[in-house]
């Protein structure tokens, strides 16, 4: 039986930025639970930062990503902030143009195979995985039935290529996860939580998704658990544990129907005593994933990382509403992929991605 029963992508020409209005955010945020800060300071460094990515969107719909250019997965996680705070495709908004154009050109750049991707990255299945999502959780948010039709048929082509992906022949070690291109005979968990993370999605927007694959992806995941610490690894016993790739960890099980399973809470235990840092590694990864697996694992959990890591985001955003990590592989991702970060992270609460219900 399948256990789906529950409801780096390192990737700006920026270009003149958008001022903030109080007019350019959705008016209708969902009410508490919040965690302990303002509600206000929040909402304005989220809107100042969509403000931000609307300015920075390249003419043909795509959302450079640092020094490798125009990327679907940046474009994705652009989108995805605009969705996350409640403004949706096909229903007038100050955003509207710029979702619908990031979403186009995600669309237009699907590959005969399915794949997901815009240029030629070592690491393609990072770009298809976090821009399968995004499909997923377009179909699920437009009232546009067009623009639903054409996402869902991609989607489904999308799924079908990481399905694929996965069957390749590994070694036990390896086996039901995935890495950097389709036909990678390793794996990794960091590659192997946006495919888990997308077909859970997919799942929910009705696309068909093989039980077989979720319960392979699981065992993989499980596989990396360190069990000294409870963090999870990079890879099963090699790479050691830290935050982004715990988060990782405990999101999928979560996601997939395995809630407060001893690998995560273990997991969350770890986090617990590993509070977040500006200025770490993937610190703006660790934010999206981490803020996302507590969120699932429960308030308790959830409220006491929060409250640590919004006044970090808080006091780093840029004046004109981005953030841009100042070490580790987050730079190499350039200003728009930590800004889309940041409001993911920030967004949790919200709701209103599909991906983020509880």
């Amino acid at each position: 039986m399948t256990r789906f029963s529950a409801p780096v992508v390192l990737l700006g020409l920026i270009l003149p930025l958008i001022a903030p209005s109080e007019t350019t955010f959705a008016q209708d945020l969902p009410e508490p639970p919040r965690a302990s800060f303002s509600n206000a300071e929040t909402d304005l460094a989220a809107r100042r930062a969509l403000d931000y990515l609307a300015g920075a969107q390249q003419a043909d719909g795509a959302w450079e990503s640092g020094g490798f250019g125009k990327a679907t997965s940046v474009t994705s996680l652009a989108v995805m902030a605009f969705l996350a705070c409640g403004h949706v495709p096909g229903e007038d908004g100050p955003y509207r143009e710029a979702i619908e154009r990031g979403i186009a050109y995600v669309l237009d750049h699907q590959r005969p195979d399915g794949m997901l991707v815009s240029n030629t990255s070592h690491g393609p299945l990072y770009c298809h995985g976090i821009s399968t999502l995004m499909l997923a959780e377009v179909v699920g948010m437009t009232p546009d039935p067009d623009l639903a039709a054409r996402a869902r048929n991609a989607l489904a082509k999308a799924v079908e290529l990481i399905v694929r992906a996965q069957q390749v022949p590994k070694s036990p070690d390896h086996a039901g996860g995935w890495r950097y291109q389709p036909g990678s005979y390793d794996s990794d968990l960091s590659v192997s939580g946006w495919q888990v993370v997308a077909l859970r999605a997919a799942r929910d927007a009705g696309c068909t998704v093989p039980s077989e694959a979720i319960d392979d992806a699981l065992d993989y995941v499980r596989r990396c658990v360190e069990p000294r610490s409870g963090g999870f690894s990079y890879q099963a016993g090699r790479g050691g544990p830290n935050n982004p790739r715990t988060g990782t960890g405990i999101l999928s099980l979560e996601l997939c129907g395995e809630h407060a399973s001893p690998e995560a809470l273990a997991g969350g235990d770890y986090l617990m005593s590993h509070p977040p840092s500006w200025g770490s590694d993937y610190f703006f990864y660790e934010a999206y994933y981490c803020s996302q697996a507590l969120f699932q694992l429960g308030d308790d959990y959830f409220l006491p990382y929060y409250r640590q890591l919004i006044p970090i985001l808080l006091d780093h955003q840029d004046p004109d509403g981005s953030w841009f990590s100042t070490s580790g592989n987050d730079r190499t991702g350039g200003r728009n992929y930590c800004t889309a970060m940041g409001v993911l992270a920030l967004a949790v609460e919200y709701r209103y991605l599909p991906i983020y219900q509880r």
